[in-house]
């Protein structure tokens, strides 16, 4: 089992522009491709999946649309070999669709609404586009009444 850190993924989905990154981009095609064959084990964590698609999405960065951010760790997660702790690779495939179907909301926003979604509990946030998702029971306490 390998860990991935961000700079390591970013580096296999971006495309290379100088000949430094253009080896890094290599080396990292050259893990993935046996971890797609199911030949090697690697991990990450959700805050590297949020770092990911946080720094794809900048302005400063990658400038890429929530589909485009969607569509690439999708398919990076999904690949044969990629696995997560406590089997939460389904957690995090969950996540990525609230992602793609609210692109105002960030990744992590996404990850905290899968984990309630799939918990059945409700959600003490004071986010209000977060607490409206059709899937999250926002909690409210009674000396609160149901006003937002």
């Amino acid at each position: 089992m390998i860990f991935l850190d961000t700079n390591f993924i970013l580096r296999y989905l971006n495309k290379p522009t100088t000949p430094a990154t253009e080896e890094m981009n290599r080396i990292a095609f050259e893990l993935l491709t046996l971890v797609e064959a199911g030949e090697q084990d690697v991990t990450t964590t959700e805050v590297v999946l949020h770092e990911i698609c946080y720094v794809m999405r900048s302005d400063k960065h990658e400038k890429k649309s929530t589909q485009e951010i969607v569509d690439l760790v999708r398919s990076l997660i999904s690949l044969e070999g990629f696995r997560f702790e406590r089997d939460e690779k389904q957690l995090f495939l969950r996540a990525l669709e609230i992602y793609e179907a609210n692109p105002k909301l960030e990744y992590s926003d996404s990850v905290v609404a899968a984990r309630v979604e799939a918990l059945g509990i409700p959600l003490a946030t004071f986010d209000k586009r977060l607490g409206k998702l059709p899937t999250v029971t926002r909690w409210v306490p009674e000396s609160a009444g149901t006003s937002d």
